[in-house]
């Protein structure tokens, strides 16, 4: 038996963080995870998932292409396994933890104590109750990178982001794709104008996207091909089914529940903004709480709740995640980027808000490389005491453009420091950048920028402009 000052149950994002963070902080830091460390982002997830889609985007072979994946997810696992945490004087055990009481856990017989513990155990792939579906043994992304050829065909079960990106990825790799969609339209947590734009675009890569279409039951037939049937009497036959429809968290099985902490039907581990779970000295991150499960919020998480069981500080003034910044991207061609609230959100909550939407038909980088699918829309709300002088704050911003994901950092950082909307349109942007777009689209609060100035949100929602 070895003592620590944390545990870290999870070698995920989140699970990375905190043992970092802790290590930094002088702390004697043991990391248990089962498997190899790193997580789904780095095998299941991120990595492989942008490593197909560039892969994909350069027309590669299947073959080709899955060695990319596979270099790409070895490349990085280099830089987070044991060895390399163990250069920075971090302990690993490879094993499953159970908690026994509120100050120790169990792993292969071996009592480890502590007090402070932070649970970083992740989500695993959903699979929705469709009748037939999980006995039909489809494809999550746990194991769409083990496939060792294309499939001829394969129907997409969702048409979230996993979803989106992995149909364009496997029909630019000569795939035959079918989404099906529950809701009358792709990425429905995104404004629909993103989403109506990604559907163009992956209509054009030949995907059969159906919308406003529920799948009702699946069926195998022999070993070949799946039969789906949808609640429109369509049948739709594949070789290969992904269920896409997200993750669910891995909160259960640890020992949690029996010594106090919160576990929702889900298998979420309940916690606060400042990571704890309300059981003195454990605290959770990353995936397993349920929340925006996405690597960089699960790292900021890590970062949180270690920085809460170490710091002296914390016990004056507790470190608390704020996600009005937090930014989301779709990775597919164009990307979607979205942070802070939506168009419906910000209709709610601001109703005097005002909105500059500009179309990449008025940027001149995208007209250059004939890339102009897409528009940037950014929601400004009055400031307190100064209302919309010098255009207000801004509250919530959509980018799609072959670079939406690296735009979206500069409406992330306005939200963040509460910026005036005007020192976007102030500063001198690169031309020709597609960084411009944020900048011509700022300079609507204040005249005429692409044919249009801003309008009042209800007036936008309406689908009028002025």
């Amino acid at each position: 038996m070895k003592d620590y000052d944390i545990v870290v149950i999870g070698g995920g994002a989140g699970g990375l963080v905190a043992a970092k963070e802790s290590r930094r902080r002088g702390a004697r830091v043991l990391m248990i995870q089962s498997g190899p460390i790193g997580g789904d982002c780095t095998f299941t997830g991120c990595v492989p998932s942008k490593a197909l889609l560039s892969a994909a985007a350069e027309r590669l072979t299947f073959d080709a292409a899955m060695s990319r994946v596979r270099r790409a997810i070895s490349t990085i696992a280099a830089t987070e396994d044991a060895a390399a945490l163990a250069h920075e004087g971090i302990d690993v055990i490879d094993g499953y933890a159970r908690f026994i009481d509120r100050r120790a856990v169990e792993v292969d017989g071996r009592r480890i104590r502590s007090d402070r513990f932070i649970v970083a155990t992740g989500a695993r792939a959903f699979v929705p109750p469709v009748p037939g579906l999980r006995e039909s043994n489809p494809l999550t992304n746990e194991t769409l990178f083990q496939l060792q050829r294309a499939p001829t065909s394969l129907t997409i079960l969702g048409g979230g982001p996993i979803g989106c990106e992995m149909a364009q990825a496997f029909a630019r790799l000569g795939s035959h794709v079918t989404i099906i969609e529950a809701n009358d339209r792709l990425l429905p947590r995104d404004d629909p104008d993103a989403g109506a734009v990604v559907q163009a675009a992956l209509t054009r890569d030949g995907v059969d996207v159906r919308t406003s279409t529920k799948a009702i039951s699946v069926e195998r037939d022999g070993d070949s091909r799946t039969c789906l049937r949808t609640d429109r009497g369509e049948i739709v036959v594949s070789t290969h089914l992904l269920a896409a429809s997200g993750r669910e968290p891995s909160g259960h099985g640890f020992g949690l529940e029996e010594i106090g902490v919160t576990v929702d039907d889900r298998g979420a581990v309940v916690v606060d903004d400042a990571m704890s779970t309300g059981v003195d000295g454990i605290w959770a991150v990353g995936d397993v709480t349920g929340r925006m499960q996405f690597t960089h919020v699960a790292g900021r998480m890590g970062w949180i709740a270690a920085t809460n069981a170490l710091s002296r500080l914390a016990k004056v003034r507790r470190f608390r995640l704020d996600t009005r910044a937090v930014p989301w991207t779709t990775f597919t061609s164009p990307e979607v980027a979205h942070v802070g609230l939506t168009l419906a959100q910000a209709l709610q909550s601001h109703p005097d808000a005002k909105v500059a939407h500009l179309s990449m038909e008025h940027v001149d980088r995208a007209v250059a490389v004939e890339a102009t699918d897409g528009f940037v829309t950014l929601i400004a709300a009055p400031k307190r005491g100064t209302r919309h002088l010098a255009g207000g704050r801004l509250v919530g911003a959509t980018v799609v453009a072959p670079t939406a994901g690296e735009l979206i950092h500069e409406a992330a950082l306005a939200i963040q420091t509460n910026m005036f909307v005007g020192r976007l349109a102030q500063t001198t942007h690169a031309y020709p950048t597609w960084s411009m777009a944020m900048q011509q689209a700022a300079l609507q609060f204040f005249g005429t920028s692409g044919g249009f100035t801003s309008t009042p949100i209800a007036e936008h929602a309406s689908g009028g402009t002025s």
